[in-house]
């Protein structure tokens, strides 16, 4: 039979495994074999061949109904008693025993006296279902029945399920009735010599029997598989939308998300058609999605792309993270559409400094709101780990080169191991690096043993940092190496905030494991006496540092408030970095959402500056084409454009916020016109959304939807998710599909192939307004290098304030005529970005005289967190 199904198999262009268990194998051990293969997505049908003391219940029960192409588990059978056959798998053995009666003998089954003999459970109660379905009067009974014979003498046909006891005479069976053999044993030749004289109206053999259910069982596979590819292609999600009931006034954020009860994440994954093998879940509420799901889903049509960017902000930001979520919360929960959202990661620093929380606000969300604040899945944690490994092995090579001779240090690089010297996989790479094509480490010489043991860091070119997560400006500059061990080589250095390392802007653009190996290995860390990179690779550390990071690279899986799904990945920095999640998260949400859905992503600061790095450098890696730009904007920062007083985080808002001033709202709103333009560069329609506050007024919101129209906005809409949820953003997200049906021109605003100083002039000048640029002496010897030494054409990644469109935090509104200054220019070679620096950057925030954490404490009965916001 094994052979038969092969053969049949093969026709059919299926693979089939025999999985063979050993013969003591115990019920346990059946069942978790099975329970294995229901995970296995590459298998979409099982059938069991096991002894008949082990089809238990349990057993047969522990099959996903789905892959049960013997319909032997409850549901499958339950579905046929049912009369939904179209929705389950049936017996192959009933179907072939039905299918021969009538097709091979010819009977017409209506009315007909059937007996079934000796048949147990699910095959039993097939042959009973399905022959009730054709008219036919069933009965079933077991060989050792007192009214056996008279039952047989009663019946037109008789369908053997089991071998015949041999104190069962064959005489029994009245000549010229039809019989029908599902047993393997029956009429073998020692019993038919026992009775030459009888003769049945019909037999069929058990060879015909399973000849034909071998082939019923195929296309049992084939209906599974066939349903299984059914099921990767596009679908409308049939996602269970959590309900909201807003109270007013609107309670605190971490009231509003404990409130709720969130999906659990396995059953939010399913929905939006995630496979169980493709998640790794992390508590209740977050998951870790594999990167496998881009190849299964490879030949998937992307869905609609829109940026959230917003207007030049107040320190107390404008709601970009709040709109999104409220978008995604509108467009499927309320409008039935599939969307994701997909955001940065906070970092802990000014979750306890003065900023709070990331997760949105109020009615729009992403929940709990304490773990997407604080620890998540430990990305940032192994990011920091990532970084000062690599910051320590630059002290340690500087240290050991400048304490051992050549020979003394390649022995120890290249060590001797049981009788063997042999070169690393990252060694024997820098040695191709550096021109030498030797394997053997016995055969180089001593320029080349010295060439490849000594990196030669020049101490004053080192930009490599160690970081930490937590705002600590006593960090900012300190000595290392001050210990006896350390033999008098102390430098300094500098920590920065864990989310502006490098290597956070590595995970943000890669697009593979493969690809984030390559970029960790690409980072310079250093120039050389010589003045050539120092890298990762160099060092010998990047294997280290990917496996630090295998898992960190798979994106985050949460969830709104509404239980709309939510990316959260990667958090670079927004200025010295690109400021946007990652291209991972993105390109697998495109994917799961399917053509007519829609991925809503953030970009840091105002416009000027995230909206242009996403688009120059994260489009540019990703290859993405956005469809549309969502531009926040409130009344209360357009006021401060137009010439309202200054705005201070942790100080109450002046009269001029809380009460009507259209004079100032109509000034202001020369910055959301100039955002407008900004966008309008790229080529990509502008849906504006006034983020509504309780103090803004009628006419003051109608202004502004006005003014951003007549600056060529596609829409203006106000929005009020914030107070209400989902409900509150239906306008915007109506304005967003229309928007996105509308053909895309985007386009890039330089060419990477420019001269650096000219993509920086052309970024100060069409995005800034800037009248030009004046590079510092050391920013143009930076330029210079970087540009010699072969990365001149990388894209440019501005770090300035985001308070302003200028280079000075206190001009507001439109600024004209303004020289744009560059003190400085470092190089991200492994994210693959230069990043010059208008004016001073602290990479490093402080705690203020009251930082958050006063108000932060845990109920150490529930072990709820408190005060965060």
């Amino acid at each position: 039979m094994q052979e038969i199904n092969q053969n049949l198999a093969e026709e059919t262009g299926l693979n089939i495994t025999h999985i063979c268990l050993p013969p003591d194998s115990s019920e346990a051990e059946i069942i978790d074999e099975i329970l294995k293969i229901n995970e296995d997505t590459r298998v979409h049908g099982l059938a069991l061949q096991i002894s008949e003391n082990l089809f238990s219940n349990k057993v047969l029960n522990a099959l996903k109904p789905e892959k049960d192409v013997d319909g032997v588990t409850d549901i499958n059978l339950g579905k046929l008693v049912r009369g939904d056959a179209h929705e389950c798998f049936v017996s192959p053995v009933a179907k072939a025993v039905i299918e021969l009666l009538e097709k091979s003998v010819g009977v017409n089954l209506d009315g007909k006296k059937i007996l079934v003999v000796g048949a147990h459970g699910s095959l039993e109660a097939a042959l009973q279902c399905l022959f009730q379905r054709k008219g036919s009067m069933t009965m079933s009974s077991q060989w050792k029945t007192p009214q056996l014979q008279r039952k047989l003498h009663e019946a037109d046909i008789v369908v053997l399920g089991s071998r015949k006891p041999e104190e069962i005479p064959l005489t029994w069976i009245q000549p010229g009735i039809t019989v029908l053999n599902c047993s393997h044993d029956f009429l073998s030749g020692k019993v038919g010599c026992g009775s030459p004289s009888i003769h049945f109206g019909g037999l069929i053999e058990e060879d015909d029997v399973s000849l034909l259910a071998a082939a019923l069982r195929i296309q049992n596979m084939v209906s599974s598989g066939r349903r299984w590819l059914r099921e990767q292609q596009h679908r409308r999600w049939r996602l269970h939308c959590l309900k909201l009931q807003p109270l007013s006034p609107v309670p605190s954020d971490i009231e509003i998300s404990r409130g709720q009860t969130p999906k659990a994440v396995d059953v939010l994954a399913k929905e939006i058609g995630l496979l169980a093998d493709e998640i790794e879940i992390y508590g209740k509420s977050k998951a870790k999605v594999r990167l496998s799901v881009l190849e299964r889903l490879k030949n998937q049509a992307d869905g609609k792309y829109v940026l959230v960017a917003g207007i030049t902000p107040t320190p107390l930001g404008e709601g970009k993270s709040t709109v999104t979520i409220g978008l995604v919360q509108a467009l499927t929960a309320h409008l039935n559409v599939n969307s994701f959202a997909c955001l940065r990661q906070p970092s802990q620093g000014p979750t306890f400094g003065v900023k709070g929380g990331a997760a949105g606000g109020g009615y729009a969300q992403v929940i709990p709101m304490e773990e997407f604040n604080l620890h998540l899945t430990g990305d940032i944690h192994a990011i920091t780990a990532a970084n000062n490994l690599l910051a320590a092995a630059i002290d340690t090579r500087i240290l050991h080169e400048n304490t051992q001779t050549d020979k003394a240090l390649y022995n120890r690089l290249v060590p001797l191991v049981n009788g063997v010297r042999e070169f690393s996989e990252i060694q024997l790479a820098r040695l191709k690096k550096l021109g030498i094509n030797k394997t053997d480490p016995s055969t180089l010489t001593e320029e080349e043993v010295s060439k490849f043991a000594r990196l030669d860091i020049n101490l004053s070119t080192i930009t490599w940092q160690r970081v930490l997560d937590t705002n600590d400006r006593f960090l900012r500059k300190i000595t290392i190496g001050q210990g006896n061990t350390e033999k008098g080589y102390s430098r300094q250095a500098q920590f920065d905030i864990a989310v502006a390392s490098e290597i956070m802007a590595v995970l943000a653009l890669t697009d593979s494991l493969a690809d984030m190996k390559a970029r960790l290995g690409r980072m310079v860390v250093a120039t050389d006496k010589s003045g050539q990179p120092v890298t990762a690779d160099d060092l010998g550390v990047t294997g280290a540092l990917t496996v630090l990071m295998k898992d960190a690279i798979k994106p985050n899986l949460m969830q709104t408030l509404e239980g709309t799904p939510v990316f959260v990945h990667a958090g670079p920095f927004a200025n010295i970095a690109h400021g946007n999640s990652s291209v991972l998260a993105d390109k697998i949400a495109l994917k799961l959402v399917g053509e007519e859905g829609f991925v809503v992503t953030e970009a840091g600061f105002g416009a000027d500056i995230g909206m242009e790095k996403f688009f120059n450098i994260k489009c540019r890696a990703s290859g993405l084409v956005p469809n549309v730009v969502v531009l926040v904007a409130t009344v209360r920062a357009l006021k401060m454009h137009g010439g309202g007083p200054s705005v201070t985080a942790g100080v109450p808002l002046k009269k001029e916020y809380t009460e009507e001033n259209i004079q100032l709202v109509a000034d202001g709103c020369c910055n959301l016109q100039k955002q407008i333009q900004i966008a309008q560069l790229f080529g990509v329609p502008v849906v504006v959304a006034l983020n509504v506050f309780k103090t803004d007024t009628r006419a003051e919101i109608d202004l502004v939807c006005e003014l951003a129209k007549r600056a060529g906005a596609f829409d203006a809409v106000p929005c009020y998710h914030w107070s209400v949820g989902g409900k509150g953003s239906v306008d915007l997200a109506r304005a967003v599909r229309e928007a996105a049906s509308k053909r895309s021109r985007f386009q890039f605003l330089y060419d990477v192939q420019l001269p650096v100083v000219d993509k920086i002039r052309t970024i100060a000048q069409a995005v800034y307004g800037a009248k030009d640029i004046e590079l510092s002496p050391e920013a143009q010897a930076k330029i210079d290098r970087y540009t010699q030494q072969g990365f001149g054409n990388l894209p440019i990644c501005m770090a300035k304030t985001h308070l302003s469109l200028s280079h000075e935090p206190d001009k507001k509104g439109v600024p004209r005529d303004f020289i744009l200054p560059i003190s400085d220019v470092r190089a991200s070679i492994g994210a693959g970005f230069i990043y010059p620096l208008v004016g001073t950057m602290s990479t490093m925030p402080g705690l203020p005289t009251r930082p958050c954490f006063y108000d932060i404490d845990l109920d150490t009965e529930t072990e709820q967190v408190k005060g965060l916001f």
